[in-house]
């Protein structure tokens, strides 16, 4: 089921989500089921639990290429519950982001070109893995979600907003 997008300046995009203690719920399921329900209707390529109003560690991410990254690979449909990341690079990259939550606004956001993600799946079995490119950009959007960061958080002060041809969303 889809659900709305919370606002920016709901406080809970301002907090740090709550570590889910209970996997392989019904509750959970269904919570999981609809964050990508929402993430497609919206036309995005991630989406964290908080944005729909639900205060757990939670993000669903799913690419299937075309033009918003044109050259990054697919990626299939992922849920990372309680995820930890790191840098894997030295190499910062500024691209644009967009999201659910701030509607009508991108910018150029600095990322980790590549990183190492150490999460649970929705059984709780320990996930590990490294993402590079525009996949690492996903992650850390969502992840920066789950600690009460928004993209804009990143931006300078008067940073330009104009999107590209092809404006990314969340």
């Amino acid at each position: 089921m889809k659900r709305p997008f919370l606002p920016q300046e709901h406080p809970m995009l301002r907090q740090h989500a709550a570590a889910v203690t209970e996997f392989d719920t019904p509750a959970l399921h269904e919570l999981v089921q609809d964050m990508f329900d929402t993430q497609y209707a919206g036309n995005g390529v991630g989406l964290a639990a908080p944005q729909i109003g639900v205060p757990l560690r939670v993000i669903v991410f799913a690419y299937g290429g075309g033009e918003r990254d044109p050259g990054a690979p697919a990626i299939p449909p992922t849920v990372l519950i309680n995820p930890e990341i790191r840098p894997d690079a030295e190499h910062i990259e500024e691209d644009w982001e967009g999201c659910f939550s701030v509607p009508g606004q991108r910018g150029r956001v600095p990322r980790w070109q590549a990183i190492r993600y150490r999460a649970q799946d929705i059984q709780g079995r320990l996930v590990e893995g490294r993402a590079e490119g525009f996949h690492a950009r996903i992650i850390q959007h969502e992840v920066d979600h789950l600690n009460g960061t928004l993209f804009i958080d990143h931006l300078p002060p008067g940073a330009d907003d104009t999107p590209p041809a092809v404006p990314p969303t969340e």
